[in-house]
């Protein structure tokens, strides 16, 4: 059987951490993992604006309850789940996603935790497992799963490189140059003639 392992923000949704610095006006908020490849530093960075503005998880809940996928995402998600099996691999929160989720039809969607206090603080946040996108390829091709993946950002590189097939989608300019051995698409019909092919 074939899979697609799709990353969820730059790639269906807009990223939430952008979107978030421009409704609160902290420009330092923008830093994704399409800048900073350590994930465990860009979320100690982010946890501390959050404390020195004093901003809370409801805070950035009802900044994203008025996001909408990017133009085409639906359609693109709805005909790719008419061909193969399709599961989002993210490192955003539970407690972010539900809202988008729902505006693209409830795919799976494997994600991290945030720890929260009674006030609604962030106080920090659980990783499902460390390096968790390559390590749920790695288990899906374990029962036999033939796998293509597909992401924008640092973090998605391991798990397209753990695939049997994958590309880039709507990377930046610094990981496209950084990794010219993968190809890059920036519309949904170019991704879905790849993994069309991909399928066979």
């Amino acid at each position: 059987m074939n899979m697609v392992c799709l990353d969820l923000e730059g790639v269906l949704v807009p990223e939430i951490w952008i979107t978030f610095s421009e409704a609160a006006g902290i420009p330092e908020l923008r830093r994704t993992t399409r800048d900073e490849p350590d994930y465990n530093k860009l979320m100690n960075f982010r946890l501390d604006i959050l404390a020195k503005n004093n901003l809370k998880l409801p805070d950035i809940q009802r900044v994203i309850s008025g996001m909408e996928p990017l133009d085409g995402a639906l359609d693109f998600v709805n005909a790719l789940r008419e061909k193969t099996q399709l599961i989002i691999l993210s490192d955003t929160f539970e407690q972010f996603a539900k809202p988008l989720m729902k505006k693209l039809l409830w795919p799976s969607l494997f994600c991290n935790s945030l720890k929260t206090a009674d006030d609604g603080s962030v106080t920090g946040y659980s990783l499902r497992q460390p390096n968790g996108k390559k390590e749920a390829v790695r288990a899906f091709k374990s029962i036999n799963m033939r796998v293509f993946a597909a992401g924008d950002s640092f973090n998605d590189l391991d798990m397209i490189f753990e695939a049997d097939g994958g590309c880039l989608f709507r990377a930046p300019e610094q990981i496209k140059k950084e990794y010219t051995s993968l190809k890059c698409f920036d519309a949904y019909n170019d991704l879905l003639e790849e993994i069309n092919k991909f399928l066979g």
